[in-house]
């Protein structure tokens, strides 16, 4: 049950309990309590709009920042991901594998802001050892809603 009511809110979050608890087969107080536990014990971490900047006349900059680390021992890059965290700056951060130890998603209001953070902030941040930006030039799809599609959908065909 917490599993298909946290995938009904993280899809339409704005839906009245009630709705959730007929879909689910519950009732709309025990859609309420489970979802104050879950906010209780920090399962879901908030709320808000998905919103496309790109559509507004606020100016708002991405960039995906690949940090490699020195990991130290015991915490791995616990601490140096936990202090990089702390940045306003900072949108998400995580441990990922590949050609990084951490893949860092920052906004600011253009790219000198970018560039400006990753110079005086990020990069001398002990236990950084190199990093690499990548900014967004355009966004087709954020969290699983596709930007800019008014028509019907034009789902891709799958084949065997």
């Amino acid at each position: 049950m917490r599993e298909k009511l946290l995938t009904i809110l993280t899809s339409e979050g704005r839906l009245p309990d009630e709705e959730i608890a007929e879909r689910l087969g519950l009732t709309a107080q025990e859609v309420a309590d489970a979802i104050a536990e879950m906010e209780a014990d920090r399962v879901i971490l908030g709320y808000r709009a998905l919103v496309d900047w790109a559509s507004t006349d606020v100016e708002r900059v991405f960039a995906y920042i690949l940090v490699e680390g020195a990991p130290e021992h015991g915490v791995g890059f616990n601490r140096l991901a936990e202090h990089v965290a702390r940045f306003d700056e900072v949108h998400s951060i995580h441990l990922t594998s590949g050609t990084a130890d951490l893949t860092v998603v920052v906004e600011g209001r253009d790219f000198r802001d970018i560039a400006r953070f990753v110079a005086e902030k990020l990069a001398p941040t002990p236990g950084v050892t190199g990093t690499s930006t990548s900014f967004v030039l355009k966004t087709y799809k954020l969290e699983g809603k596709l930007i800019g599609e008014t028509t019907a959908s034009h789902r891709l065909a799958v084949s065997p």
